[in-house]
């Protein structure tokens, strides 16, 4: 039996319940109808897992998740509560363990596609467009700067890989993957729940750059599902900072990512650990996003 700090950030997430999926930073246990997710501490960059955790990561993803399912009202999702004492049996009896990480949700049939929404120029976007004058094969105006609000958000979907590299894909070569009038749904609703999320986060000083969003279908109907518009699925900016033609101090892993790059790791595994600062600083932009978006929230007791 691990202790029970290791299954927060890496480890067995139960004593003695092994998840029937464990990908990059979730747990998932089937539990027929339903499915149980566990966001644990692990923090994935360039597809790869990170061996380093960062604490409370997973009440952050969980929590901003839910506030988010919670704030658009409308938007049909898969979530069905976060509160432990209402999960089946045996999990109702690890509230410790679970509570803050986990959320009870309806099993959905995943649409095997990323639905990116990039709202400003940057991060992979930009070095497509310095090489193409394109993103995603959308040819976009010249002499745009680094970091710069889009005319109008793209949707540039890609394929969802359980493991490896997720691969950029055209509408039409979308439209093979899953159907066309799945593409455009989840282009529609994408765009929508975007551009929602974006007003709404500008009122609390937070620029949403970009982000991605990942559907299902429960009984035929689309909703979405795993995590929403949190610091490990969008950049977040500040509004007070923001200044266009360089890289922005993102609320996000993107310290993680530049903590990569600037040491020369070459993306394949396996990943390098993570030094003291690299943590802590990560940990202070996960918090300050959670505060900004949602000052509500609980989460303080979950990075001690």
């Amino acid at each position: 039996m691990m202790n029970e700090k290791k299954g927060m950030d890496g480890g067995e997430a139960l004593p003695g319940i092994e998840p029937a999926y464990r990908g990059k930073v979730r747990d998932i246990y089937d539990l027929g109808d339903k499915l149980l997710i566990v966001a644990s501490d692990r923090v994935s960059a360039y597809d790869s897992v990170i061996p380093t955790p960062i604490p409370g990561k997973g009440a952050v993803l969980n929590m901003i998740s839910a506030a988010w399912f919670g704030w658009f009202g409308d938007l049909p999702n898969h979530m069905i509560s976060v509160e432990v004492s209402e999960y089946p049996e045996p999990f109702n009896g690890f509230e410790k363990e679970l509570s803050g990480r986990s959320m009870l949700v309806r099993k959905a049939e995943r649409i095997d596609l990323e639905c990116i929404v990039r709202g400003y120029i940057s991060g992979s976007g930009w070095k497509d467009y310095q090489k193409t004058g394109a993103v995603c094969g959308i040819e976009l105006p010249e002499g745009l700067q680094l970091s710069q609000k889009l005319e109008q958000p793209l949707f540039t979907p890609s394929t969802k890989a359980d493991s490896g590299h997720d691969e950029n894909v055209s509408l039409d070569e979308a439209a093979k993957i899953v159907g066309e009038d799945t593409v455009e749904a989840v282009k529609k609703m994408s765009l929508d729940i975007f551009t929602r999320a974006c007003d709404y986060a500008l009122t609390k000083g937070i620029i949403i750059a970009d982000t991605k969003f990942e559907f299902g279908r429960v009984d035929g109907e689309i909703v979405i599902i795993d995590e929403v518009l949190t610091p490990d699925s969008s950049r977040f900016w500040l509004v007070e900072e923001y200044e266009p033609g360089k890289q922005q101090r993102s609320l996000d892993k993107q310290y993680v990512r530049d903590y990569l790059d600037k040491i020369g790791w070459d993306h394949d595994p396996p990943a390098p650990e993570l030094p003291a600062e690299v943590v802590s600083k990560t940990v202070e932009r996960y918090r300050m996003a959670v505060k900004n978006l949602f000052p509500d929230l609980d989460i303080e007791r979950y990075f001690k």
